[in-house]
């Protein structure tokens, strides 16, 4: 396993990994990541608000979430597991993401984890910037929660 100290790549296992200590509770992470008026406050590694965000929040149902400026390229998936206030599991872009949750006292420590099908596509969204994008993206998920905006 390599680290870039954003991310964390397991090219055995095709994964991109990132990790994250917030200070909050499981379930207010959570609603983070499954409320539509809370995950267009942070998912845009720009910082923009999110131009749309659609959440069907059930096994089966879909997102689509729209960036200022990439209105023709949405980033859309599929649930594949809710286990709430602990994990969501989804399919996007050919790949399995997931979010685990592990609350220990007043903090949660969060893994957000890409699988992808084979070493060319980690290496594919590597190159595409994805690793480094997520990275921001949670970074401005933990600065909201700490600064009281979600």
């Amino acid at each position: 396993m390599t680290s870039t100290g954003r991310f964390e790549l397991d090219k055995d296992g095709n994964r991109l990994i990132l990790r994250r200590t917030v200070k909050t509770s499981a379930e207010k992470l959570f609603d983070a990541w499954t409320k539509p008026e809370q995950v267009s406050k942070w998912w845009d590694p720009s910082g923009h608000n999110l131009v749309a965000c659609v959440i069907d929040l059930r096994v089966g149902g879909g997102f689509s979430f729209v960036n200022e400026g990439f209105e023709d390229h949405p980033f859309e998936g599929t649930y594949t597991e809710i286990s709430r206030p602990q994990r969501i599991v989804f399919s996007a872009m050919g790949a399995e993401g997931s979010v685990l949750l592990e609350e220990d006292g007043a903090t949660t420590h969060m893994i957000v984890e890409m699988k992808c099908g084979s070493r060319e596509q980690l290496e594919q969204f590597v190159k595409m910037g994805i690793g480094d994008g997520t990275a921001k993206s949670l970074d401005n998920l933990v600065a909201f929660i700490r600064d009281g905006i979600l």
